[in-house]
């Protein structure tokens, strides 16, 4: 069975290359691109692993990392979270994630972190 992966980012290009390669890599991949959905997407699409962009109209990426590490049914779900402002990271990190990715990023560390987090 596929690894099921929930990526948002409110940049279309970034959801599109970000889903094209998952699923070149074998991951089911639901991309979207309004922060509202996450938690019932939690819900319904059941993901191994979501990845989330810290920059969001509305809430941002670590307060969402936030409501899925603390409901009892997703707190073992590991969270990627892209950001820009790597100098941030302990920011970032302290919101709960289990990797954070600088954008601009490269594929490769991409499926790497993947990867090392869902196996």
């Amino acid at each position: 069975m596929l690894k099921r992966v929930l990526v948002l980012d409110d940049n279309e290009d970034i959801l599109e290359v970000v889903h094209e390669t998952l699923a070149y890599e074998q991951f089911e991949v639901k991309s979207i691109a309004e922060s509202t959905e996450v938690m019932s997407l939690m819900k319904s699409f059941k993901p191994d692993l979501v990845i989330l962009d810290y920059r969001l109209a509305g809430e941002n990426g670590g307060e969402i990392c936030l409501q899925i590490k603390s409901h009892p049914e997703f707190n073992n779900v590991p969270v990627i979270i892209f950001s820009a402002y790597i100098n941030h990271a302990d920011e970032i990190f302290a919101y709960g994630c289990d990797a954070v990715i600088n954008k601009p990023f490269d594929l490769v560390e991409l499926i790497k972190k993947v990867n090392d987090l869902i196996y």
